[in-house]
């Protein structure tokens, strides 16, 4: 964890005044925005940064996760469906906000598309955005940026970590069962009931390696 603290700008004509620290604000950062001009602008304003890993998103400032991407990465990890799954981890946070910047050196939508755009038309870019802006929360496994977890939820936490397996189905199968080890050793058609063909996936907790 690291903690920066105000810089002086050695190239400006104003030395800034230190602030009041009651009204300092303190923002936590990804620790892979550390070398972001955001964190030197933030800095400078006399903003306290808290550096360290973040399983989600890339600033949280007063409870709000905040995700940046320039149009590039927006639309490269729009294509390659990455930024669905960043969004639905952001689920986990009641406030988040979706920051898409420098549309002033390039343009989010664009008439040429061709080129710039890796073949991916203006209006699918807006219908993205209107779709993800209207798309319903949706439940987010335990294991993304929980500190501490009561009883139920690290059963809850065990049962996700098998292929096919989400929250709702978790708490389905503790439900059903009430116990983790109920579950692994009841009868393939009792689980069929709650997961269906997803079922078999119980069996390789009773094979040989």
């Amino acid at each position: 964890m690291v903690k920066l603290k105000p810089i002086l700008d050695i190239f400006s004509k104003v030395t800034p005044k230190p602030r009041d620290t009651k009204e300092t604000l303190k923002i936590t950062a990804d620790i892979r925005e550390k070398n972001s001009l955001v964190i030197s602008e933030l800095v400078s304003l006399g903003v306290e940064i808290e550096i360290k890993y973040l399983k989600v998103a890339d600033y949280i400032v007063k409870g709000v996760a905040v995700e940046r991407k320039t149009v590039s990465d927006f639309i490269s990890s729009m294509i390659s469906r990455r930024l669905l799954n960043q969004l639905e981890e952001l689920g986990q946070y009641t406030n988040r906000l979706l920051i898409v910047e420098g549309i002033y050196e390039q343009e989010l939508y664009s008439d040429d598309y061709s080129e710039n755009r890796k073949g991916m038309h203006p209006n699918s870019i807006r219908g993205f955005l209107l779709s993800i802006a209207r798309k319903k929360p949706t439940e987010i496994p335990l294991n993304v940026n929980k500190k501490s977890l009561n009883k139920k939820e690290r059963m809850q936490f065990i049962l996700e970590g098998f292929p096919g397996i989400g929250p709702k189905t978790a708490r389905k199968l503790l439900k059903k069962f009430g116990t983790i080890e109920k579950i692994i050793n009841a009868p393939e058609s009792e689980l069929q009931e709650v997961l269906g063909k997803k079922a078999e996936v119980f069996k390789i907790i009773k094979e040989r390696y």
